[in-house]
């Protein structure tokens, strides 16, 4: 039987190997890194001596649709308005943890609010658009951003938002009419035609398809895959039908914590959490 023998090329190549292997490792942890959006580790929240949220942990993935579901009052919503600091205008609301926005604490002293939420736009439960024009609504963030000079700027995001939020086609004859003669589905169009004429790099949908007919919903939902192309969205949904649906990544909260977070396959596929189980298969809710 021939002994195999540790010669000083071969350490020399499985030196090399395993450097190569470690450096592989490295850079697929960096890439990963750089698809996250934003992050919360271990978030808390209290409404004075009340706690509505128990150290939350997520990462946001860029471009891509995070759903976050559970049953109601479970903490979803509380969440999300942490991501914008919409909690800052309630009393008693106190916030730990971390949030950060591309690797930025978003709770720091130097952070600009105004500046923040430029960045990070919502789109709420109910439309709820201004008492204005169809298009003074879609060009208010951009005038008071400061993202346009003139009027023919104004007027081009103004008509660049509401095509992609897929609604000019159904309002070009009448921009100057109120939004509030719009329909509910347009009106929820609008809305997310106002979030993303400023240019935001992640969107917040509180259950923006609560309100809607199936038809308006189908419609906000084929919107949301376009506009991931270039935004990161993160929904709150009770439907966890359009959760499969739409997203990529799924969180599930409940009683104030994230039970489990993991891909929206493994979610409803293979949950790990047997509340997150006994959620998807309908034994509470």
């Amino acid at each position: 039987m021939m002994d195999y023998v540790m010669t000083a090329d071969s350490t020399d190549t499985k030196d090399n190997i395993i450097g190569q292997m470690q450096d592989s490792q490295e850079s697929e942890a960096s890439e990963s890194r750089t698809d996250i959006t934003m992050m919360a580790e271990g978030v808390s929240v209290f409404y004075g001596a009340d706690q509505a949220l128990d150290d939350i942990n997520i990462d946001i993935h860029s471009k891509q649709i995070t759903a976050l579901i559970g049953p109601s009052g479970c903490g979803k919503s509380t969440f999300l308005r942490c991501l914008n600091r919409m909690n800052d205008v309630i009393d008693g609301c106190r916030v730990s943890g971390r949030i950060t926005l591309d690797g930025e604490d978003i709770y720091a002293p130097s952070v600009d609010v105004v500046s923040l939420r430029s960045h990070i736009g919502m789109v709420f439960q109910k439309p709820n658009p201004f008492p204005k024009s169809i298009f003074e609504n879609v060009a208010y963030g951009p005038k008071i951003h400061g993202l346009a000079q003139t009027q023919d700027e104004i007027e081009e995001i103004a008509i660049r938002s509401l095509k992609n939020a897929g609604l000019f086609e159904e309002v070009k004859d009448r921009l100057h009419a109120p939004a509030t003669g719009l329909s509910g589905g347009q009106q929820q169009r609008l809305c997310i035609a106002r979030a993303i004429s400023i240019n935001p790099g992640v969107l917040l949908m509180d259950e923006p398809c609560s309100a809607l007919d199936p038809i308006a919903t189908a419609r906000i939902e084929d919107l949301m895959w376009e506009l991931k192309e270039n935004i990161t969205i993160i929904i709150v949904t009770h439907s966890m039908q359009q959760a499969a649906r739409v997203s990529q990544y799924t969180g599930f909260f409940h009683m104030g914590v994230m039970a489990e977070v993991g891909t929206t396959e493994q979610i409803f596929q293979n949950p790990v959490d047997t509340r997150t189980r006994d959620y998807i298969t309908g034994r509470f809710g």
